[in-house]
């Protein structure tokens, strides 16, 4: 099973008045892609300025058009996206 690491860097010095809103919609959203089974994990990242999400059974190419999608997107700082191979040794 390949893996997409997303590093997610929102903008927290001009957050939208409709933050709240923006937020509550982009939880919808990473819920759902947990639920169809592409989300393997979410963690929150405790400066409170992003996120990191581990996305699986996709490319990096799928990656990139689903965080077009995330309502995060519109008040990203930076997105990184890696793919990530396991070492089946360990």
């Amino acid at each position: 099973m390949n893996r997409i690491l997303v590093i997610l860097t929102i903008d927290t010095q001009n957050l939208p008045a409709n933050f709240t809103e923006i937020l509550q919609h982009e939880r919808e959203v990473v819920a759902q892609w947990k639920q169809e089974g592409i989300l393997e994990q979410l963690f929150l990242r405790p400066t409170k300025n992003g996120a990191v999400l581990i996305l699986k059974d996709i490319d990096e190419e799928k990656a990139n058009e689903l965080i077009k999608t995330l309502p995060f997107y519109a008040i990203k700082k930076s997105i990184e996206i890696l793919s990530l191979i396991k070492d089946m040794a360990i």
